[in-house]
């Protein structure tokens, strides 16, 4: 008889994994908005305030690639 042993995750894997999720939804959030810049849909100002309330909102604000 064989026994199938999966990893269960710990604590700090499962963690890791939601900020990696996190950090991956907001850089697809900020590309999008770099595009809309680069293309005119949006002025500077409303880039820098979009991107300013989705650094706050997702807690990116002490990230320093955000």
């Amino acid at each position: 008889m064989t026994t199938d042993i999966t990893p269960v995750p710990t604590d700090n894997t499962a963690v890791r994994d939601a900020d990696d999720k996190k950090r991956a939804l907001y850089d697809s959030q900020k590309k999008l908005l770099d595009t809309f810049l680069r293309h005119g849909a949006i002025t500077e100002a409303q880039y820098n305030k979009s991107l300013g309330d989705l650094t706050v909102k997702m807690g990116m604000a002490g990230d320093k690639n955000g």
